[in-house]
């Protein structure tokens, strides 16, 4: 098992959950995040006071999938979330030792 976690631009969450649907996700976690790479921030004015937003708003996806859906994921997010511009995101893979569904006590990729 392996899981994937996705840094996003917030606006993308519905397409990216619609298509990760299509290809057979059947779950994910959404944690709203704060953050800055290269995109790093940007100058706003607020009742004429000029300031720099350092940590730009963005959604954490967490998905825990079987093995043989980690490609398709991986293109799928990709092609749903990307806009061509800077600050699109990152997507990151780690293994998954066990996984334990507490309701049934499945374990393993029954438990996803």
């Amino acid at each position: 098992m392996k899981k994937v976690e996705a840094i996003i631009k917030p606006f993308k969450l519905d397409d990216v959950k619609e298509a990760l649907q299509e290809i057979g996700v059947t779950g994910m976690t959404v944690t709203e995040a704060k953050g800055f790479g290269r995109q790093k921030g940007h100058t706003e004015l607020y009742r004429g006071a000029e300031y720099v937003v350092d940590f730009l708003p963005k959604l954490k996806l967490e998905i825990v999938i079987a093995n043989d859906l980690v490609e398709a994921v991986l293109e799928t997010i990709q092609a749903s979330a990307g806009t061509g511009k800077i600050g699109d995101g990152k997507i990151f893979v780690s293994e998954i030792e066990q996984a334990i569904r507490i309701r049934t006590s499945e374990t393993g990729e029954a438990a996803l």
